[in-house]
C-alpha cells in the first residue's frame, strides 16, 4: 500500500515574532500594575456617567464613526476631513502600513521603541532599516537625516519613546519632515499629555506627516481601544479608504467624546502623574539605581545584574513592572509606570526592602 504524506504549509507571517506581552496579563487584577503604562486612577467621572446614559437602542445600532468624527475634531483643532478615529494606535499603525507599505519597500525605525511598528511592518513583507538609540538614550538624529535619503516608504517616531522616554524637540522634528521628501513620517504621540510636544497643526501643510494619538493613557481608556489619526485631507483620504466601515464601537466612542469634555480632569492625572515622576527618580536614584529622562508616564532603569531578582521579589509582593532586556540586547532594562505619589512610595519601600 502506497504511503501518503501530507505536507502542511506554514504562512511565512505564522514565523514571525510575535508581540512580548507582560508576564501575569491575564492576572493582573488587584495588583499594582506598573507593567502597561495605563492612567492608574481611571478615567474621568463623565466617561463613566455618559456610559450609564446608553440606551439599549443605542446599543442595537451599528456606531455612526463620522459623526462622531465631527464631533470630536474641533476639540483638536482640526477638521473632519483630517481625522480617523480608529480602534487604538494599535489599528492605526495597520491602516497606515496597509495604505503606504508595499511588499518590499523599506520601513525606518529607531529602536527600542514599540514594537508593534515593526510587527506591522513585517506584515506588509517589508525590509526594514533598523537604527539604535545610544547608551545614553540618546536620539541618532543625524542617521535618520542620512537614513531618509533612501526614501523609505515610512518612518515610525514614537515621541515621547516607548521604552527609553525621550523626547525629540519641535527643532528637530521639523528638520526630519524637511528631510522625509518621500517618506510617510508616522509620529506616534501616544504620551503627548505628559510632554506638551506636538506635530499636530503641521498637518495642514505637510503630506508626509500622521500624526497618532491614543485614548488610552491619560485619558484612561485603555480598556475601550480607541485612539485618532490625523492627516493631510489627502493622506486622511487614503487611509479612510483602507478602513473598516465600523472600527470603532459605540460605547467607545460615547466614553471619548466624554474624555475631552473633561480636560480638568486630564490636567490634574498629568500634574499627579507628574509628581510621582519626581518621587520615583529621587527614590530610586537614592539607591543608587539608574533612572533615565522620561517626558512620558514611565521610567526606564537599569537594576543591572539584579534585574531578575528584583522584578520576581515584586511581582510575589504583587507590583508587575516591564522586563526590557529583550529590547536592548542585555540585562538590567526594566520599564516602570508612574502612578500617584502613593503609590510610587509604596513601590519605592519595597525595592529598598529587596535591595
Amino acid at each position: 500500500m502506497r504511503r501518503v504524506v501530507r505536507h502542511t504549509v506554514m504562512p511565512r507571517r505564522a514565523l514571525m515574532e510575535g508581540y512580548d506581552r507582560p508576564s501575569m496579563l491575564e492576572n493582573r487584577a488587584g495588583k499594582l500594575r506598573l507593567d502597561m503604562n495605563e492612567n492608574l486612577p481611571g478615567c474621568s467621572p463623565k466617561v463613566r456617567a455618559a456610559l450609564r446614559r446608553l440606551s439599549a437602542e443605542a446599543l442595537s445600532m451599528y456606531p455612526e464613526k463620522e459623526t462622531a468624527a465631527a464631533r470630536l475634531a474641533p476639540q483638536f483643532g482640526v477638521q473632519a476631513g483630517e481625522m480617523l478615529v480608529v480602534g487604538g494606535i494599535d489599528e492605526a499603525l495597520r491602516l497606515i502600513s496597509d495604505a503606504y507599505i508595499e511588499r518590499g519597500r523599506s520601513v525606518l525605525l529607531v529602536e527600542p521603541t514599540f514594537p508593534m511598528y515593526r510587527f506591522y511592518a513585517e506584515q506588509r513583507d517589508a525590509r526594514i532599516h533598523t537604527l539604535r538609540y545610544d547608551e545614553e538614550m540618546g536620539f541618532p538624529l543625524g542617521e535618520v537625516l542620512r537614513a531618509l535619503k533612501r526614501q523609505p516608504a515610512v518612518f515610525f517616531l514614537a515621541n515621547p519613546n516607548n521604552p527609553t522616554g525621550n523626547l525629540l524637540d519641535a527643532r528637530g522634528l521639523e528638520k526630519i519632515l524637511n528631510a522625509a521628501t518621500h517618506t510617510l513620517v508616522v509620529v506616534d504621540e501616544a504620551y503627548f499629555e505628559f510632554s506638551g510636544v506636538t506635530v499636530l497643526p503641521l498637518i495642514r501643510r505637510r503630506r508626509n506627516l500622521a500624526v497618532t494619538r491614543t485614548f488610552s493613557k491619560a485619558a484612561g481608556l485603555a480598556g475601550l481601544r480607541v485612539g485618532c489619526i490625523f492627516a493631510h485631507r489627502d493622506v486622511a483620504a487614503i487611509l479612510k479608504r483602507a478602513q473598516a466601515p465600523f472600527p470603532v464601537g459605540t460605547v467607545a466612542l460615547v466614553a471619548a467624546e466624554a474624555a475631552l469634555k473633561d480636560p480638568a480632569f486630564v490636567r490634574r492625572a498629568v500634574r499627579e502623574i507628574r509628581q510621582g515622576r519626581v518621587i520615583l527618580d529621587r527614590g530610586l536614584s537614592r539607591l543608587g539605581v539608574r533612572v533615565f529622562p522620561s517626558a512620558a508616564n514611565f521610567v526606564l532603569v537599569d537594576f543591572g545584574v539584579r534585574r531578575l531578582a528584583i522584578t520576581a521579589a515584586l511581582e510575589r509582593r504583587g507590583i508587575l513592572v516591564r522586563d526590557q532586556a529583550s529590547s536592548f540586547k542585555r540585562p538590567g532594562f526594566v520599564r516602570i509606570t508612574i502612578g500617584t505619589a502613593k503609590q510610587m512610595r509604596r513601590f519605592l519601600s519595597v525595592v529598598e526592602t529587596i535591595l
